[in-house]
């Protein structure tokens, strides 16, 4: 598998170049030759492909815009794809495999600053601390992702990962975060332990799509022990035997690995054994107000006591409260994450007002 599609910049230029529009329905072809020729753009119709020829590939489609997306619904541009040639080459077998959904074209624009920011790789990381709740101090930091926009104000992770489900931009962006994170992190000097959010679908296979994250933990002289991969997963994870390959891949490198939200998207317990993380984070939902509520204190409890029968490191995330504090160390805990004792921040907090932890 080649890194193409990892290098690739998603943009279009304001030059030259032929349109190729390509569907396997000869409806969406015909439809496609009816729009041009309401916008009078002179076409040819090939053997079935359809093609333009413009001066400046970037205006046909800002200015055609509102025209291709009142034209064609969002399946009809997601089964037309688009492959711009620059020069006068013949079309290829290479050149339809390398051809996009029209709707990504479209995107382009709607989601101008998502994509600028992947061009450049304009990603920086903020520092939520863990504490280490028997010693009494900090055990290590999340590194929580940035989007960096041209005029320096910050685009949150769930704008820029919810533009990157749009666009299936998820093995891109998630590689680029992990990146982002190392990089980060060291610039920072931070020796603690690095907590790395990653997302196991956008990873094809881990010997090849997982390379650039171990180099640059080699290349930053980072401990392997020291950093903890998080496994995020909102959608449900269908492959448990290919999750597992990924895990392998981290532990044999040496690095750690974390379950987010569990409780939550791990409610599997049995799958919670079978993956055998080094630590679990129990999902805030499960936190909140958990000082109060003796169905989450059950729930909880349950979690702690199968994690500690198997050697697993138990962190409480979302903790906001004292009360909720104080309940999770009652009832058991490692360490602890959240508002109470830190917010995220661009520059790691190095040391944790103690008096928190003793009120």
């Amino acid at each position: 598998m080649s890194c193409d599609k990892c290098n690739e910049k998603y943009l279009l230029e304001n030059s030259f170049g032929i349109i190729y529009f390509i569907s396997e329905f000869q409806e969406l072809r015909d439809k496609t030759i009816i729009l041009l020729k309401e916008l009078n753009i002179e076409n040819q119709n090939k053997n079935g492909l359809v093609s333009i020829i413009t001066q400046d590939t970037k205006s046909f489609f800002s200015e055609n815009l509102n025209k291709i997306q009142t034209y064609f619904n969002q399946k009809e541009m997601n089964d037309i794809k688009i492959y711009i040639s620059n020069n006068e080459t013949e079309f290829d077998f290479q050149s339809a495999l390398s051809a996009k959904p029209m709707q990504l074209y479209i995107n382009l624009f709607k989601d101008k600053d998502f994509f600028d920011i992947l061009n450049t790789e304009s990603l920086t990381s903020h520092f939520q601390a863990i504490i280490d709740i028997k010693k009494n101090k900090i055990f290590g930091y999340e590194t929580l992702i940035r989007g960096v926009k041209d005029d320096g104000s910050l685009i949150y992770p769930n704008i820029l990962f919810d533009a990157s489900r749009r666009n299936d931009m998820n093995f891109k962006l998630d590689k680029l975060c992990r990146e982002s994170s190392l990089k980060t992190a060291a610039a920072k000097k931070i020796s603690k332990y690095i907590f790395i959010n990653f997302l196991p679908t956008s990873i094809y296979d881990p010997e090849f799509c997982l390379n650039t994250t171990v180099k640059w933990a080699n290349q930053l002289d980072f401990d392997p022990s020291k950093i903890v991969f998080e496994v995020v997963e909102t959608e449900k994870i269908e492959d448990q035997e290919h999750l597992k390959n990924i895990l392998q891949f981290y532990r044999d490198k040496g690095f750690k690995i974390a379950l987010d939200d569990v409780g939550e998207g791990y409610s599997n317990l049995n799958m919670l054994i079978e993956l055998r993380p080094d630590i679990i984070k129990i999902d805030r939902k499960i936190i909140t107000d958990i000082s109060s509520n003796t169905l989450k204190q059950s729930v909880y409890k349950a979690l702690y006591t199968i994690a500690k029968e198997h050697g697993i490191t138990v962190l409480a995330e979302g903790v906001e409260t004292l009360e909720e504090l104080e309940t999770v160390k009652s009832l058991g805990v490692d360490l602890v994450q959240g508002y109470y004792f830190a917010k995220p921040t661009a520059e790691p907090i190095r040391k944790i007002n103690k008096d928190i932890l003793f009120s």
